[in-house]
């Protein structure tokens, strides 16, 4: 066997056990057989599908309120049914979407700071789906873009901003288990329960581009773009009922790049990834660990680092998204880790000292910033993310969201659009909007500054005690 060791910058990440003083306890998560990830997250605030009488919730508490959330928490409840899933907008970060078993998907306004009383009615609610509702995906490039599956064995389009339905995709032949966007949005992939992954171009064709047989076991499966590589990497079960995971070519499907058995354990594994750094990381339901991969380019092509261990089991898990590591203590990834009455924020770290910006463990990476409107990217046009640097922070996003197009359009163009013709009135909404960018971006750097020194000092007293 050869004693070489592969190089790399990610070989000794680690997490450590988080404190009890920065979890969250005493809360009452949904006992929905659903299977989904059961929390989601953006910088300000968590959600998590919760257990309520009366129809179906989900509770969003801000990072900062660690400690007893309890049963007196408010919770946004206008569903007539349980809640099934909830996303974060990634370019309005007020904003947070829900499915439902009632068979529709709602948008709702976080206040700033968090609610304090339930919110009952949202801004505005999809009808369409003729069954439940069980994964949202935002766009993750295009503004107002939501992606919804259901049991109806569809997956539907919609501007938000509009409340309208744009394009509707059908071909899997039982449940759609997950689905995922690729980097630029112009397409993405699915998995179902008839043990198919498809490739979609939903402004092209509402028919799969492409499919291939995924896992042959019979329970469910989860998949994932893997950024800008042209690789899909899916989870899943074999005919033996062994955990496994694959890696897919997408010019390729005919099969796979690697599959690669993992345990005999009976919970999904959830894969999340990190295009910035390449690395995957797996949380079982039903598991203490997460175990986490480096991708490379050569075979092996998934290669091994090592675990997270925990006595804890997990229920559900999210990623925080990059916009919120600490990149003073080279913090390269953050998840939140569900249990049966808590959550449990792990920070995942290079194991280096921090005396100056690390570029290499840091590259510019997407921000709060859509680089379409959902006109532009329903019309045919593809975008890359607009990047940003992590040294200053992460960058705030606004807190204001505009549901009709009429009101989009008064706030839009000069003061006296008479004088100017419609090229100048567009030069002049760029200029505008590039301004305000900016201004956003310094406020940001300043307030991300003080959340790093405050951060600091929380961690010092907790050292101190």
């Amino acid at each position: 066997m050869s004693r070489f060791v592969r190089a790399s910058k990610f070989r000794h990440v680690f997490a450590d056990p988080p404190k009890r003083e920065i979890t969250y306890q005493e809360l009452r998560i949904s006992k929905s057989a659903w299977d989904s990830n059961m929390v989601s997250a953006n910088p300000y605030f968590f959600a998590v599908n919760w257990n309520a009488g009366g129809g179906g919730a989900f509770m969003v508490n801000s990072h900062e309120n660690v400690g007893k959330i309890g049963t007196t928490a408010p919770l946004f409840a206008g569903h007539t049914g349980t809640v099934l899933d909830t996303q974060f907008n990634p370019f309005n970060d007020f904003i947070v979407a829900s499915g439902s078993e009632d068979c529709t998907a709602k948008v709702w306004q976080v206040p700033e700071g968090g609610p304090t009383e339930n919110v009952t009615e949202p801004l505005l609610t999809l009808s369409g789906h003729g069954r439940k509702v069980g994964q949202l995906q935002f766009h993750p490039v295009a503004a107002n873009v939501l992606a919804t599956s259901s049991t109806d064995l569809t997956i539907r389009l919609w501007d938000i901003e509009k409340a309208e339905e744009k394009i509707q995709l059908a071909g899997h032949t039982n449940n759609i288990n997950d689905f995922s966007w690729n980097r630029n949005g112009s397409s993405f992939c699915s998995v179902g329960k008839d043990k198919k992954l498809k490739l979609w171009d939903p402004r092209s064709s509402t028919d799969a581009v492409a499919d291939t047989a995924s896992h042959a076991g019979i329970k469910g499966s989860r998949c994932v773009f893997l950024g800008d590589r042209e690789q899909i990497f899916t989870t899943g079960y074999s005919k033996m009922a062994s955990r496994e995971y694959a890696l897919w070519d997408t010019r390729n499907l005919e099969k796979p790049m690697t599959k690669k058995s993992v345990d005999n354990s009976s919970g999904i594994l959830m894969p999340f990834y990190d295009a910035d750094t390449s690395m995957i990381f797996l949380a079982g339901k039903g598991d203490g660990n997460i175990r986490y991969y480096e991708l490379v380019d050569e075979d092996p092509f998934v290669c091994y680092i090592s675990e997270y261990k925990s006595s804890d089991s997990q229920k559900g898990m999210c990623s925080v998204g990059k916009r919120s590591v600490s990149v003073n203590k080279c913090e390269i990834v953050r998840l939140l880790k569900l249990t049966n009455t808590t959550l449990e924020p792990l920070s995942f770290r290079v194991p280096r000292k921090a005396e100056i910006f690390a570029e290499d463990i840091f590259p510019d990476t997407a921000g709060g910033v859509p680089a379409l409107t959902a006109d532009e990217w329903f019309g045919g046009s593809d975008a890359d993310p607009i990047l940003v640097s992590l040294r200053d922070g992460f960058v705030a996003t606004e807190a204001s969201f505009n549901v009709t197009a009429e009101a989009a359009a008064t706030a839009t163009g000069p003061v006296n659009p008479a004088d100017m013709s419609e090229d100048e009135i567009r030069e002049a909404h760029r200029n505008q909007e590039a301004t305000i960018t900016k201004l956003k971006q310094k406020v940001a750097a300043l307030e991300t500054k003080v959340r790093q020194l405050e951060a600091e000092l929380k961690d010092a007293a907790g050292s101190s005690s």
